[in-house]
C-alpha cells in the first residue's frame, strides 16, 4: 500500500490505513518492530530497511506541496503521518521526517521550477538534509562561519555544518551560509548543496557523532573547502536566508511536535501493557489506585498536547500571521509535557523502564533516550520561549484591544471541516495581532457557562473554564509589567512564558469544545485537560483535586469514548 493508494477521492489521505499499513509493532515482521528497532539501536545503525520501506509507501510525497508535484495539502495529515511512524520509532521518524524540514525553505522562497525539481527528486527517495548550526555556534545562527562568496556564475562556499542530522546520507542540504563579511540579518543566504553536482575533492562528510539517543540515526556534519555552486543553488534572495529560515521554523516547529506525540502514544501504551499484565501484592498493578491516577494524568496530558500540536497545524491555514507565536509556544509546551509523561510513565515500569532486553525488547528506555532530542531540534525550549518573551507587548496590546480573529479560530478549531489552501506568503516574524486563541478564551468560556446555567453542561467545568480565563487575565497584566526584552531577559520571564503555554494549551481546549460540540456529549476530557492545565498556572500551595483523572481512566478502562475529537483528524 502507497500514499498514492491511500488518496481519497477528496485528496485527503486515508490516515488509518496508513497506520495500520505501519504493522504492529510487537510482531517482529512489522518493518517498524520493536524488536528490529532494538537491534539496530545496539549496533547504532540507521534504520535503512525501514526509511526505504517508507519510501515504497510513498511518504516522501506528503513532504512535498501539491503546488511542486506532492500530495501536502494539509500541515495536519502531515503532522499525523509523523505521528503515527513516531508511534512505532524515533529514530525512524527523525530520519525520514527530516527531509521535510530539509525541503521547507524551498517551498518557502524556491523559485517554483526549481522547487518542482526538490519535489521530484524527494518523491524519487533522494533524503534532504538541513545545514543550519555550527561547532560552538549553536542555535546562535547570526554567528554562522560558512561563507559563501559571490563570482561569476555563482558562489564559493568554505566552512562546516555540525550536529547536521542526515548530513552525510542527505543527497541534499539546504544550506545558510554567510554571504556578507560582515554578517547581520541581511547577510546570509540559502543554498542548495546537490552532492551529485559538486566537485568530490572540495566537500567531505563529518564523521557521525554518538548519541545517548536515537543512536542509529546520522548525526554528523559536512565541511566545504572553497567549493563551487551554480548561481541557480540560491534559493530565494540573496541576503534573505535568516528571514526565509525564520518562517520555515514556524513549520518545522509545528512538525516536531508530532514526534512528541507519537513518543507520548508509545509510552502510554507500554505502560498500559505493562501494569495490566503484572501483579503486585495480589492485584494486577493497573488496578492500584496510585497507578490509576498516574494514568489518568498522562491521558489529560496527552490530550493538552494533542490539541496544541493539531491546532498549531491547522493554525499553518488559518492564522499564518500568529504562526510565529502558535509554534513556538507548541514546540515549547508539547515536547516539555511529553518529556514529563515518559518520565511518569517510566516510574509505572520501575527497572523495566531502564532495561534493554525485557518488555517488549527495551522499548521504553530506548524511547526515553530518543525524545529528550525532540526538544532540542529546531530551536531548544529556552529558544522558544525566548520568542514568547519578545512577543510579551504585542501579546498584552492584542489582548488590551481584542483584535482576535474568531473566524480564523473558529475554522482551525472546527475539525468537522478542512482548513482552508496553506498561505505560506502569509508568514510573518512578529504577530502583530497577538494570539487569537488566548484572546479568544472569554467566549468560549461564556459560551461553557451559558450552557451551565441551561444545564447542558457540567458546572464544575463552567468553572474550571472561567478560572483560567481569570488567570489569563491577570498573566497579561503581569506580562505588561515585564521589562522589554531588548534588555537583559531575567528568569522570571520564562516563568511567565510557561504559564503563558498552559493558558494556551487551556484556551485550545476549549476552542476544540466550542467548535465541535454535540447534544449531550460527555465533558471529562475537557475537565480533565482544564483540571491538567490550571495545577500549572494557580499560585503556587493551592491544592488540584485529581479525582477528575482516576473517572478519565476509569472511562476509558470502560471503553467509552473520552478522547478529544483531535484524538482523529477528521475530514
Amino acid at each position: 500500500m502507497t500514499v498514492t493508494d491511500l488518496l481519497m477521492d477528496t485528496g485527503r489521505v486515508d490516515l488509518d490505513g496508513f497506520d495500520r499499513a505501519l504493522g504492529d509493532p510487537t510482531d517482529p515482521a512489522s518493518p517498524l518492530s520493536y524488536a528490529r528497532n532494538a537491534e539496530l539501536d545496539r549496533d547504532e545503525r540507521f534504520p535503512a530497511d525501514s526509511c526505504r520501506e517508507l519510501d515504497r509507501m510513498g511518504l516522501p510525497r506528503l513532504y512535498v506541496p501539491a503546488e511542486f508535484g506532492g500530495a501536502l495539502t494539509r500541515y495536519d495529515e502531515l503532522a499525523a503521518a509523523l505521528r503515527a511512524v513516531a508511534g512505532r520509532d524515533l529514530t525512524v521518524a527523525i530520519g525520514h521526517g527530516k527531509t521535510f524540514l530539509g525541503g521547507v525553505c524551498m517551498w518557502l522562497a524556491g523559485r517554483p521550477e526549481q522547487a518542482r525539481e526538490l519535489g521530484a527528486d524527494i518523491i524519487a527517495g533522494a533524503p534532504v538534509s538541513w545545514g543550519l548550526t555550527e561547532r560552538g555556534h549553536g542555535s546562535d545562527l547570526l554567528a554562522g562561519e560558512m561563507t559563501a562568496t559571490p563570482e561569476p556564475g555563482g558562489f564559493r562556499v568554505h566552512g562546516e555544518k555540525w550536529l547536521i542530522n542526515n548530513a552525510t546520507r542527505g543527497t541534499l542540504l539546504c544550506l545558510l551560509v554567510r554571504t556578507r563579511p560582515e554578517g547581520g540579518p541581511r547577510g546570509f543566504s540559502l543554498l542548495l548543496a546537490d552532492k551529485r553536482r559538486l566537485p568530490a575533492d572540495r566537500w567531505r562528510p563529518l564523521p557521525k557523532v554518538p548519541t545517548h539517543g536515537i543512536r542509529g540515526a546520522d548525526i554528523s556534519g559536512i565541511a566545504l573547502d572553497d567549493c563551487p555552486f551554480p548561481a541557480d543553488a540560491l534559493i530565494g534572495e540573496q541576503g534573505a536566508g535568516l528571514e526565509i529560515v525564520l518562517k520555515a521554523l514556524q513549520l518545522t516547529r509545528t512538525a516536531c511536535t508530532a514526534l512528541s506525540l507519537g513518543a507520548a502514544d508509545q509510552a502510554v501504551r507500554l505502560a498500559e501493557e505493562f501494569t495490566a499484565g503484572r501483579e503486585l501484592y495480589g492485584r494486577r498493578l493497573i488496578e492500584l489506585p496510585h497507578v490509576r491516577r498516574v494514568l489518568g494524568e498522562a491521558y489529560a496530558a496527552l490530550y493538552a498536547a494533542e490539541i496544541v500540536s493539531v491546532l498549531a497545524a491547522r493554525s499553518v491555514h488559518t492564522l499564518p500571521q500568529e504562526m510565529t507565536v502558535i509554534s513556538a509556544v507548541a514546540k515549547s509546551y508539547v515536547p516539555t509535557r511529553v518529556d514529563e509523561l515518559i518520565a511518569a510513565c517510566g516510574e509505572l515500569l520501575g527497572a523495566r523502564a531502564f532495561l534493554t532486553e525485557v518488555h517488549e525488547h527495551g522499548a521504553f528506555q530506548k524511547l526515553e533516550r530518543d525524545h529528550r532530542v525532540v526538544g532540542i531540534f529546531d530551536g531548544s525550549t529556552f529558544v522558544n520561549q525566548h520568542v514568547l518573551i519578545n512577543h510579551f507587548p504585542v501579546l498584552v496590546r492584542g489582548h488590551q484591544e481584542g483584535t482576535a480573529d474568531e473566524e480564523a479560530v473558529a475554522r482551525a478549531a472546527d475539525l468537522s471541516a478542512p482548513p482552508p489552501p496553506a498561505r505560506l506568503d502569509r508568514l510573518s516574524l512578529l504577530a502583530r495581532g497577538g494570539c487569537s486563541f488566548t484572546q479568544s478564551l472569554r467566549t468560549a468560556s461564556g459560551e461553557l457557562r451559558a450552557l451551565a446555567t441551561a444545564g447542558q453542561a457540567p458546572a464544575r467545568v463552567a468553572e474550571l473554564a472561567e478560572e483560567l480565563t481569570d488567570s489569563c487575565d491577570r498573566l497579561h497584566g503581569e506580562l505588561a509589567l515585564s521589562p522589554p526584552a531588548s534588555q537583559e531577559i531575567r528568569p522570571e520571564a520564562f516563568a511567565l512564558a510557561r504559564r503563558y503555554e498552559q493558558c494556551f494549551a487551556g484556551a485550545a481546549a476549549l476552542s476544540v469544545w466550542l467548535h465541535n460540540r454535540t447534544p449531550g456529549e460527555d465533558l471529562l476530557w475537557l475537565e480533565a485537560v482544564l483540571t491538567h492545565v490550571l495545577r500549572s498556572v494557580r499560585p503556587p500551595g493551592r491544592p488540584t483535586d485529581g479525582e477528575v483523572f482516576d473517572r478519565l481512566f476509569d472511562a476509558r478502562a470502560a471503553g467509552r469514548p473520552t478522547a478529544p475529537p483531535t484524538s482523529v483528524v477528521t475530514s
